[in-house]
């Protein structure tokens, strides 16, 4: 968890966004907070440029990288209320354009048998759908 957190290359899981929300919101608050304080001094206003600048890019590589999980490029994450899609809904099973499944969940359909794989039908099944014996 948490491999490249300011690259915008991947893709990652819900776990991993909702963390990188969290965490978002822990630093940004105090900052903000910091922000209205009396002082001023150059390097104190550097500081805090700097950490807002590098916040912002934290939360939209991991933006992109969960846009990625499910499909799309990541400016889907500007979208309103996209972010909630995000937290909530699972991404692609198997591989995508943007790399493998972080969870490992493929489903290999071009190996050999797998297309002609046939589903066999129950009979020994009674009126509530349980299987006897």
């Amino acid at each position: 968890m948490f491999k490249n957190p300011f690259s915008f290359n991947g893709r990652i899981r819900r776990l991993e966004y909702g963390l990188s929300n969290l965490i978002f919101l822990v630093i940004y608050i105090p900052l903000s907070l910091f922000l209205k304080s009396e002082q001023q001094s150059p390097f104190f206003l550097f500081a805090l440029l700097f950490g807002f600048v590098s916040l912002c890019w934290f939360i939209l590589a991991q933006g992109a990288k969960r846009c990625h999980d499910r499909g799309n490029v990541g400016w889907w994450q500007l979208l309103p209320f996209y972010g909630l899609i995000l937290l909530f809904y699972s991404g692609d099973i198997g591989d995508n354009e943007y790399g493998p499944n972080p969870k490992g969940l493929n489903f290999d359909f071009g190996r050999e048998g797998a297309a002609d794989s046939v589903v066999q039908p129950i009979d020994d099944v009674d009126e509530d759908g349980i299987i006897k014996e």
